[in-house]
């Protein structure tokens, strides 16, 4: 019988209004016990993230897979997470026998693999997709602060919250900014300030 090698997958700034749609992939290494602290990447603190992230990138097989505001806006968001996780799978050597995929989108790949809802919370090998997802789109949020100052983006990381709304509202868009997403979306086809 074939040796099983699974990989954990799942993704980063699906519901943002700006920055890419990140996507982890991770296989443990056999005979290493994880970081007891390893779980669901949104119940961590920012210091926690970034030393599992350490561990993860020494230790496993990891790959990641980003796609743009502008290709989420051209696809939709669904099917850019998808490419987004694709492009992670992909670059993992050597390459998973199955996977196991956070969430219950039913996206099909090359290999076998199965949906599990709070599947980081629930699977160290996702746990740590969702680690290299995060950390890898906090990293490229806070890059975009510098080029792009008047949002907060190393804040909110392109999340929808008020001081972010607030900053569209005053300087407009930037190409970092999914269009098709409301209230941005409603407020460039009405031409009408959105609700704060």
């Amino acid at each position: 019988m074939p040796h099983l090698l699974t990989a954990g997958l799942d993704e980063a700034g699906r519901g943002a209004l700006a920055g890419p749609v990140v996507a982890g992939a991770v296989i443990l290494p056999t005979g290493v016990i994880p970081p007891p602290e390893l779980t669901d990447s949104k119940a961590l603190t920012a210091p926690q993230r970034e030393a599992l992230y350490t561990w993860v990138t020494t230790h496993c097989v990891w790959g990641v897979g980003s796609v743009s505001a502008s290709t989420v806006d051209q696809l939709g968001i669904k099917p850019a997470t998808h490419s987004a996780m694709q492009q992670a799978v992909a670059r993992l050597q050597p390459a998973p026998t199955q996977l196991l995929v956070d969430g219950r989108d039913g996206f099909q790949f090359a290999v076998p693999s199965q949906d599990i809802i709070h599947g980081d919370a629930l699977h160290p090998c996702i746990s740590a997709a969702s680690i290299i997802a995060k950390v890898t789109r906090d990293r490229t949020m806070v890059a975009a602060a510098a080029t792009h100052p008047h949002y907060g983006f190393a804040q909110h990381k392109g999340y929808g919250t008020a001081p972010h709304l607030a900053a569209l509202r005053a300087h407009g868009h930037c190409g970092l900014h999914r269009q098709s997403f409301d209230p941005l979306r409603t407020w460039l086809t009405q031409r009408t300030l959105f609700d704060l």
